[in-house]
């Protein structure tokens, strides 16, 4: 049930429907009889007797296909259509929309044959002025939701409907679309498996504002399908929305589908698509038009879920299923990020005999790395932290607090040295100093490629330098298989991408990974693994890990 009582209604209903941008983009009538295909909303069932809600009607594109599913159910049933009056609930915030739908709805089932006086009866309880978000119609149950939920950022919302939306809708956090909150109110009202079907912009399923959405879905319900369409012409105008379909179910989460499709996908395409996807084999299927594949789980990381061909999204969730992650506390191994000083001009140097030598700490950074083998510059620390994590006495170190003080000014303008005065002389981060002395792989943050360069303990990580390090892995191992193209494949599945292709290999990414128990690695792998990492031998890597991994190999 929605988080208001009849009260609170009283008071959101009053919001004024101010003139804003209402986010319409109209869907083409084949889309919206592939998205029914694949709810399995079909003549066959007796659609009298289920509830289909539509949240954000528009011109109709979704109720005449509606209409004429549910009049041919009735012939074919015996039924009049006076019987499917509680069958469809249809809002819109304007009421031009309201009236076009239910003229839409009137001239199909007129056409249909059946009697004004009843398609007019029908057509005024189908559709109705109002807004999904807020009204409490909203909460009854529902066995299917679909639509083309408006797009709207919330900073376009007048403040006050604003404040409503966030009230009733907790996943509508930060700079959310307004769709986040249409999946939520649909996915909450939806019967015991029922589902959803709708034709949104596909950014909630990786961008930061979605995530609270995500976590709905993977925590209570089951993401049954997602069929990527960005190239695909699907609405009535021209409009850059980046669109997928997706199915979510209101039951435990089961198999799901990853689909991607090409400019050569329309109305004959999607027949097939909806074929094939109501059938549970073949697992895979690849055409001019679209490829999928099935897949025992959808991700169940809210964080963020991948992106890839549907191929390589099945063998990433293969390899979800079989496999740890990197970072685990059995192993000891951890994945972390380089020092932050808050003022590397001043942290940083260069200079040898800058201050006491006890007070430089020899740092790796990005150019040390370039080769695959760690290649010193000569960059120190400039070290205000002891070994047990204190900042020094500065009287202890004369020469130290004489540099410090030439660059008080900068130094004490920082935000770290503005909350803790005192303190004006640390970095953000403080030393670990057993960091330095272990072995440890470095990651520079930007790279095209996946790029593990060994550190055998003698440098102390810069803030672009990620870090891992473990208590059971040999390293040159493990270095072999992040080196592989089957780690990469993870981190690029989850992370930002920049211009001209350059992956962020940061800590949240490098987390993805999936690894082998180490003591299952066979003798020869480990052998194999190590070599290859030594001579930056990226294809000998691949063909060792995916031994480990068990896969013939790697999909595109």
């Amino acid at each position: 049930m929605l988080p208001f009582a009849d009260a609170d209604w009283q008071t959101l209903s009053v919001l004024p429907a101010q003139s804003v941008e209402h986010g319409e983009v109209f869907t083409r009538r084949w889309v919206v009889d592939l998205i029914l295909d694949l709810l399995a909303y079909t003549t066959d069932k007796d659609l009298c007797d289920v509830r289909i809600v539509e949240p954000a009607c528009g011109s109709g594109a979704f109720l005449g296909a509606v209409a004429s599913r549910i009049s041919a159910s009735c012939r074919r049933h015996n039924r009049p259509i006076g019987d499917a009056i509680a069958a469809v609930s249809a809002l819109d915030l304007l009421d031009r929309n309201v009236q076009q739908s239910r003229a839409v709805v009137a001239k199909q089932l007129t056409g249909d044959g059946w009697r004004p006086s009843e398609v007019e009866e029908v057509a005024a309880a189908w559709v109705k002025q109002g807004d999904y978000l807020l009204r409490p119609e909203s909460a009854q149950r529902a066995d299917y939701v679909v639509g083309n939920p408006p797009y709207i950022r919330l900073e376009d919302v007048p403040n006050d409907r604003m404040a409503a939306y966030r009230s009733v809708c907790s996943t509508m956090g930060g700079r959310a679309d307004i769709y986040v909150g249409f999946y939520e109110v649909a996915m909450r009202s939806l019967a015991p498996d029922g589902r959803l079907g709708f034709i949104c912009a596909d950014r909630w399923m990786r961008n930061q504002y979605g995530r609270q959405l995500r976590q709905l879905v993977t925590s209570h319900y089951s993401m049954d399908l997602a069929l990527v369409m960005h190239d695909v012409d699907a609405f009535d105008d021209q409009v850059s929305a980046y669109p997928a379909i997706t199915v979510i179910s209101n039951r435990p989460q089961g198999s799901a589908v990853a689909a991607d499709t090409t400019r050569a996908f329309g109305a004959p395409q999607a027949g097939d698509f909806a074929a094939w996807y109501v059938n549970s084999e073949p697992e895979s299927v690849s055409t001019e038009a679209y490829q999928a594949a099935r897949m025992p789980h959808w991700f169940p990381d809210e964080d963020s879920w991948p992106t890839a061909s549907p191929a390589r999204l099945a063998v990433l969730e293969d390899l979800t299923e079989r496999f740890g992650l990197l970072e685990d506390g059995k192993t000891g191994t951890r994945v972390g990020i380089g020092i932050a000083t808050g003022a590397d001009k001043v942290f940083l140097t260069n200079d040898a005999d800058l201050v006491e030598s006890d007070r430089l700490l020899p740092m790796a950074m990005v150019r040390d790395t370039t080769t695959g083998a760690l290649d010193w510059h000569g960059t120190f620390l400039v070290n205000p932290w002891t070994t047990h994590g204190d900042l020094v006495d500065l009287s202890a170190y004369p020469r130290l607090a004489t540099y410090f003080e030439e660059h008080g000014a900068a130094l004490r303008k920082r935000y770290v040295a503005v909350k803790q005065p005192q303190r004006w002389y640390k970095t953000i981060d403080k030393v670990d100093h057993r960091l330095t002395r272990r072995p440890k792989l470095l990651f520079p943050d930007m790279k095209l490629t996946i790029h593990p360069v060994l550190d055998e303990g003698s440098l102390y990580p810069h803030h672009n330098l990620y870090f891992i390090v473990s208590d059971v892995w040999d390293m040159r191992v493990l270095g072999g298989l992040l080196l592989s193209k089957v780690a990469e494949a993870f981190v690029e599945a989850y992370a930002v991408k920049m211009r001209g292709g350059t992956l962020r290999f940061q800590a949240q990414y490098l987390r993805k990974i999936r690894v082998p128990d180490p003591a299952g690695i066979s003798e020869g792998d480990r052998v194999a693994l190590a070599e290859a990492f030594d001579k930056r031998n990226v294809k000998a890597a691949t063909e060792a890990a995916l031994r480990v991994y068990g896969l013939a190999e790697l999909p595109d």
